[in-house]
């Protein structure tokens, strides 16, 4: 044999079949998918969505303000129902800078327990100008910072 086929032996490419292209392609897409529904069920999508989207001047915007206020009352704990199924009533009567914010529980549609009653679960005091929260859950009348 000469030196030119043994440095570049003429190979021809082995070709893919159809279900070894279908079976590559799922070895990347199923562990992804199963990854984003994973990080869509836990919350933490939302969670950095709302810590880009969040910004100074959404506190003296009232449907940032709540759409914040909804994440972080289902996060931590303040509320076990569906974000969907609290209702946020701001009280128009107040200073701009300072605000209340009535939490209420939902029961119609898909929440559960329908019912024409909005139980009314906390008050929030919204201190917009120093971006504090502060919660009367637990002690009615009575605020303390939210955790």
């Amino acid at each position: 044999m000469s030196d030119k086929t043994l440095l570049n032996p003429k190979k021809t490419p082995k070709k893919r079949t159809l279900r070894q292209h279908v079976l590559r392609r799922l070895v990347m897409v199923v562990p992804l998918m199963l990854l984003m529904i994973g990080l869509a069920k836990t919350g933490f999508l939302d969670k950095m969505a709302d810590r880009y989207t969040f910004r100074a001047e959404s506190w003296f915007n009232d449907t940032a303000l709540v759409s914040h206020l909804r994440l972080l009352v289902t996060s931590n704990g303040m509320s076990h129902d569906r974000p969907d199924c609290l209702l946020f009533i701001v009280n128009g009567n107040d200073p701009l800078t300072a605000s209340r914010i009535d939490v209420m529980q939902k029961h119609s549609g898909t929440c559960p327990n329908p019912g024409k009653e909005l139980p009314k679960l906390f008050t929030l005091q919204i201190d917009r100008v120093n971006h504090t929260i502060m919660s009367d859950q637990g002690s009615p009348g009575e605020f303390h910072p939210v955790p």
